[in-house]
């Protein structure tokens, strides 16, 4: 049969929406309906699609748009604040995994090439998968999501490194000389792309927010035009779109940058799943599946362990571990591409891509559950996972005395509790996960912690059971779900008030035992209301409130506490 593209994508698009829908209905992760439908496409279809490139570029397009908004979300200051976890974790994770990949794999009868090449590729896990993951679950502003993405940006940077560097080692791509070049290009590449942000494209900035068509058009063209500047010079278009992100991550501008683009990004994601399904397909299935199975086993257990080795190591509390553990249970795309590369290079054979290609997906979708519904397993497991932490953790107070009033989240809400709570002259603690925060915190003299309020070790540690008022400004359901479990015991305990941004939520949070739920749409729209009927009668009052609101304004935007960066996180 002979369609056309537009055709073809159409019957890829319905089909992936149908499964979608009934992977909504059984409550599973999306990523695992894209697969199938690329599975079954792959196994009865694909010989009707004849522009199998067409969805390539689709997936390219996919992952470009998404590692230019990961970009714009990684502010350089962030990335110094997790730098250390980040650097340990990803190339202790590299090196070790990778080493005993190796030696895992010559115990499976593999050559010494063949066993480089698989041991390499099982030691990276993919930031695409991931960032998908932790997005449909709402979770990106979570400690360990944080140092789980720079891990896995530094691990995607060296997979990259190795992909440009086989060729010139093996002799097929010019000399080591001309390696260098390359990456003396790319450096250039990069410093003149900064330059440019910073001194050009910061000065424009005015004139493109003042059109929400031009600042679009401008976010695709900068994002495509810097990815295709390093696929020039011989380096990836993923590599090129990232670095585009970041130098503009600076920028005011960039959350509603990533708002524009996620349409986009959503979208031409799906294709790099599907194109993953239809590569499902192998012609000696069962010959390749014993192997695929034991390599999938020591990337599913084996790097969670090492991760939780590494964290508890660093100081960071059980839970943080474990689930920036369960970051690394699968390989990464990347992965492929390596295997892959030494096909083309003739020293590694068809049959290992199609072995490590089934790794992938067997361990995309165990590992898509685990992140999914990595909450509900700590529960069960987490009392098991003490060995793993150390004292003196860095996530905890070394001297934590009882506090009558406890604030989790710095936030824009939190600072009018801070403010609240100073007036007052009432003695609390904030506890915060955010490193920038924290300085903002520490620099005022305010009594703080630095940790995760969704680890209900840390609460106890706190003994926050025993104080007289508990307010949590984090509108994550989950989190303030387990803050009033661990608070509330037996129905007793402190006054509890939590944010919501959703009203089904709130009820869930009632239900649980909260005392009072904010919901700040909801307290801003009934104070408009009450304005517009109390200027209606006296509207000379108007004008005094008016100027109140002015100072109150200028105030809060000179203030060390204004963050444009807790916009993002809260």
């Amino acid at each position: 049969m002979d369609l056309n593209v537009f055709t073809e994508i159409g019957i890829l698009v319905g089909i992936a929406t149908l499964i979608a829908f009934v992977m909504r209905v059984l409550r599973q992760p999306l990523i695992i309906g894209h697969i199938i439908t690329g599975f079954l496409v792959g196994r009865f279809a694909l010989g009707i699609f004849n522009n199998i490139e067409t969805l390539e570029l689709f997936s390219e397009l996919g992952i470009s748009f998404l590692l230019f908004s990961v970009g714009l979300s990684l502010n350089p200051k962030v990335l110094r604040d997790y730098g250390r976890a980040s650097f340990v974790t990803g190339i202790g994770q590299v090196i070790i995994t990778g080493g005993v990949g190796v030696f895992v794999c010559t115990l499976l009868g593999f050559n010494w090439i063949t066993s480089l090449y698989v041991g390499v590729a099982l030691a990276f896990s993919s930031t695409v998968i991931v960032l998908k993951l932790l997005s449909d679950k709402g979770d990106l502003d979570k400690l360990y999501v944080k140092l789980s993405i720079g891990s896995l940006l530094l691990q995607d940077l060296i997979a990259i490194v190795l992909l440009f560097a086989i060729p010139f080692v093996t002799g097929s791509q010019g000399s080591g000389s001309e390696l260098f070049q390359t990456l003396g290009y790319a450096l250039l590449a990069g410093v003149c792309v900064f330059l440019v942000a910073h001194y050009v494209i910061r000065h424009l900035h005015v004139y493109l927010t003042r059109s929400q068509e031009l600042l679009f058009l401008f976010a695709n063209a900068w994002g495509m035009g810097i990815a295709a500047l390093f696929a020039s010079i011989g380096l990836s278009l993923e590599g090129g779109a990232l670095i585009a992100g970041v130098a503009l991550s600076t920028l005011p501008s960039r959350h509603e940058i990533s708002a524009r683009l996620a349409p986009l990004r959503d979208f031409f994601i799906v294709a790099f799943f599907i194109l993953l399904g239809t590569r499902m397909v192998v012609s000696d299935f069962g010959a390749i599946l014993p192997t695929a199975i034991i390599l999938s086993l020591f990337v599913l257990i084996g790097n969670p362990l090492l991760q939780l080795i590494v964290m508890g190591f660093l100081g960071y509390k059980k839970k943080t571990s474990f689930q920036t553990g369960m970051m690394a249970a699968q390989i990464s795309e990347f992965s492929l591409i390596l295997v892959a590369l030494g096909v083309s290079l003739g020293q590694v054979t068809s049959e290992v891509l199609s072995m490590v290609t089934l790794v992938g997906l067997i361990t995309i979708f165990i590992s898509s559950y685990l992140i999914f519904y990595s909450d509900v397993l700590y529960k069960y497991i987490g009392k098991y996972l003490q060995i793993f932490e150390r004292k003196g953790a860095r996530e905890r107070s070394p001297h934590v005395k009882s506090y009558p009033v406890f604030l989790i989240g710095a936030n824009r809400i939190g600072q009018e509790f801070i403010r609240l709570f100073k007036e007052e002259k009432r003695s609390f603690m904030v506890v915060e996960h955010d490193p920038e925060t924290i300085g903002q915190i520490a620099n005022e003299k305010i009594d703080h912690v630095y940790g995760d309020a969704g680890d209900p070790d840390l609460l106890d540690e706190l003994k926050m059971h025993e104080a007289e008022l508990v307010v949590s400004t984090v509108p994550d359901l989950e989190t303030n779900l387990i803050i009033l479990s661990s608070v509330k015991r037996g129905g007793f305990g402190p006054l509890v008030m939590v944010v919501s941004h959703r009203a089904s939520n709130a009820l869930k949070l009632y239900e649980a035992g909260a005392d009072y739920v904010i919901l700040p749409h909801f307290i801003g729209g009934s104070y408009a209301a009450s304005l517009v009927k109390k200027f209606a009668e006296d509207a000379i009052e108007l004008k005094s409130i008016r100027g109140e609101h002015i100072q109150y304004l200028k105030s809060r935007a000179s203030s060390t506490n204004e963050n444009p960066e807790l916009e993002k996180l809260r």
